[in-house]
């Protein structure tokens, strides 16, 4: 009887050989904190931080969705304090990408 010892990075493989449309997309869910909400200034810090990452990035509240990556979608969103808000990443580095703008929640984007 011969026994073939399996291959196990062979999937790993064929998961790092996936297209970007073919990944899952991560997604993660925010709570704006800081008091002044998501104004210009801050809009401006998630885009210059999703713009970072080859991942596409969409930022949603209320069931509308917008291109975390532009200023002008991020601000429509119209996201004072305490809103809800939902970012998913979808790209070879959304897990980075959703960690980075985590970051950015988590310090409350440098504000009180």
């Amino acid at each position: 009887m011969l026994i073939v010892p399996r291959n196990f990075s062979y999937q790993e493989e064929i998961v790092l050989n996936q297209s970007p449309e073919e990944l899952p997309a991560q997604e993660q869910e925010f709570i704006v904190a800081n008091k002044l909400g998501i104004h210009a200034r801050v809009a401006a810090q998630i885009v210059k931080v999703a713009c970072q990452f080859q991942s596409e990035v969409f930022i949603s509240k209320c069931g509308i969705s917008v291109n975390g990556k532009s200023i002008l979608d991020v601000m429509t969103l119209v996201c004072p304090h305490g809103s809800k808000i939902h970012i998913s990443a979808k790209g070879p580095d959304a897990h980075e990408a959703l960690n980075a703008l985590a970051a950015l929640f988590q310090t409350k984007f440098g504000e009180p």
